[in-house]
């Protein structure tokens, strides 16, 4: 069975667990298990209602594949609050985008503009939790318009309105002049947003990049490989975080990984600096050990063969 839902918050390319779980976001974790416990009642194969073996073994794999793994994440305390990090990046990505993803949902239109937020947010949310998994054939169905909601909810939180390019379907059938006017309403006020957001915020990749450089002063190779590959995985063309990785694995002196991301910075950006830098320390590396890269020791720490100025001067390396 497919679990595929391509709206909303999912149209990022993000798992959704609190839509999944139809709970608001930043849900507390009596809320969440009160609300995962009621669910599991009604896909537990003990207790589904159906007879149908099939329908079963789809409610089965609902409550493994779907819903498990979204109780497992925002059950525990500090995976819940790691997760809630990435959400409110997420709002940052959706206030950037919020022309590219459309609604279709007429809640979720009807929350973009509503004068309450919160309340309508809320309310909105809870009539669709109540019939989620009441039938199998609806709850992605439902589960995408929850979604929907939690991608209104953050853009009208950062203090951005859907666009007229996402409401469009939602347009259909009424009078054109009506149409237009609606659309040049919404387009005269969104336009001020995403230069307000943009200028106010980082994105989340420059986020992800920043927070890469501080663990890169502390020699925390590792964590900082972890931060830019998720930051890959939301723009995998962003030259810096190409640049950066290839970067940190040299100072790994892992030659080849580095080799592949300082190449594909420069392919993105000609003009990196940061992959422009690593590249002759990759040059120089490679023209003294033979284009091999000599690996570091065990027990030792792994240092840059060249500390001097630059970038590679500032990210851990000792002035000479």
């Amino acid at each position: 069975m497919s679990f595929q839902i391509d709206r909303g918050l999912f149209k990022l390319d993000f798992t959704d667990y609190y839509a999944i779980l139809g709970v608001p976001i930043n849900s507390d974790a009596k809320e969440i298990r009160k609300r995962y416990l009621k669910i599991a009642r009604n896909l537990h194969p003990d207790s589904f209602s159906s007879e149908s073996e099939d329908e079963k073994q789809q409610a089965t794999e609902l409550l493994s594949k779907l819903v498990n793994p979204a109780y497992e994440k925002l059950s525990q305390d500090r995976e819940r609050a790691e997760y809630e990090v990435l959400v409110r990046l997420k709002g940052q990505q959706a206030i950037k985008e919020k022309d590219s993803v459309q609604i279709f949902s007429e809640v979720a239109t009807q929350l973009s503009k509503a004068n309450d937020v919160d309340h309508a947010y809320k309310t909105a949310l809870q009539e669709i939790a109540t019939k989620q998994y009441q039938t199998l054939d609806q709850i992605l169905e439902l589960t995408g318009q929850i979604s929907e909601l939690n991608f209104v909810y953050l853009l009208r939180k950062g203090g951005a309105v859907p666009g007229s390019s996402q409401t469009k379907n939602q347009a259909a059938g009424g009078a054109a002049t009506s149409n237009q006017a609606g659309k040049s309403n919404q387009a005269a006020n969104a336009a001020p947003a995403p230069s307000t957001a943009s200028q106010a915020k980082p994105t989340a990749v420059e986020q992800y990049c920043r927070r890469a450089e501080e663990l890169i002063v502390r020699n925390a190779f590792a964590q900082a490989i972890l931060e830019l590959r998720d930051g890959l995985k939301l723009e995998p063309n962003n030259s810096r975080c190409h640049g950066l990785l290839g970067m940190v694995y040299l100072k790994q002196n892992q030659a080849k990984m580095a080799k592949i991301h300082i190449e594909r910075a420069l392919q993105l950006n000609p003009k990196d600096e940061i992959a422009l830098e690593a590249k002759q320390k990759l040059d120089k590396l490679s023209a003294g050990t033979g284009g091999k890269a000599k690996p570091a020791k065990a027990g030792q720490s792994e240092k840059p063969r060249d500390s001097g100025g630059g970038l590679f001067g500032l990210f851990g390396g000792k002035k000479k």
